[in-house]
């Protein structure tokens, strides 16, 4: 699985800066909710959709479970006009907030990670919590030509499988990720600093992410977690699904130990 980046979801709010091919209606994009028990957003690659998470999905029982495809990607119409980090964000807290009464656990890979933190930043309301999956906060943190090339065929596939757009709008997502990926993100340590919800960086020790941006981001996070998964890629989630499933359920508990001989967590003074 190859996961480079996406794009967004409608919100009347947007209205003035997308422009719509088709009817508000036929943009709704596709979501769907499944289980029960605490909240859990899982907001997919780019140039995937939903599906690319279902590995994991199945070893997280016990969450109700919501899941969208962005538009462009996977069972959603495109928009016509750029794609934005913020924009998905905002679109993605219109389809969400209907359906939730409190904060929701977002898990994000990839592209769907530099969502989940979009969201975090400017909707922090809607979050209690936040995976921050194979990802960069800025596009700077990519190691060198991972962005480069052609997404595989099977993407192609995977797309002409479930698109309402049909095959053949293939290429204008591909031109439209690869845009979007020489602009953004070009999120900061200031913004990390904002962030007021526990996050969990995570990724495979063979990813495509610079760990030295990684410890920034780290270091910046008020209160973070880093797990680097061992003899892994990019492709974590499908390589080692129960591992992560195992590291989220670990993140999320509710008491959590800080060590034996705690640094950075220590209580100041002690």
């Amino acid at each position: 699985m190859r996961a480079r980046r996406m794009a967004p979801i409608m919100t009347s709010a947007l209205y003035s800066s997308w422009r719509y091919p088709v009817s508000v209606t036929e943009l709704t994009p596709w979501f769907e909710e499944r289980g029960s028990g605490p909240t859990l957003l899982a907001l997919h690659p780019g140039n995937t959709d939903s599906r690319s998470l279902e590995p994991l999905l199945a070893e997280l029982g016990g969450y109700r479970r919501i899941l969208v495809d962005r538009p462009g990607h996977g069972r959603s119409r495109d928009v016509q006009g750029e794609w934005r980090f913020d924009d998905m964000a905002d679109c993605i807290a219109d389809v969400i907030a209907p359906s939730v009464t409190e904060p929701v656990h977002i898990f994000g890979w990839s592209d769907g990670a530099v969502v989940g933190l979009a969201l975090t930043l400017r909707h922090p309301h809607l979050v209690r919590s936040l995976v921050f999956g194979g990802a960069a906060f800025h596009r700077d943190g990519w190691l060198t030509g991972v962005l480069d090339g052609e997404p595989p065929a099977f993407l192609a596939d995977a797309y002409a499988e479930v698109s309402p757009d049909g095959g053949e709008h293939w290429p204008v997502v591909v031109r439209k990720a690869h845009e979007l990926h020489q602009r953004e993100p070009t999120y900061t340590v200031e913004h990390l600093h904002e962030l007021r919800v526990p996050t969990l960086i995570l990724v495979g020790d063979d990813d495509e992410v610079r760990f030295d941006h990684l410890l920034a981001m780290f270091n910046a996070v008020p209160d973070a977690e880093l797990a680097v998964v061992p003899r892994a890629t990019h492709g974590l989630i499908v390589e080692k699904p129960e591992l992560v499933a195992r590291l989220i359920r670990e993140f999320h508990a509710e008491e959590k130990s800080d060590g034996l001989a705690p640094i950075r967590r220590a209580e100041p003074g002690s």
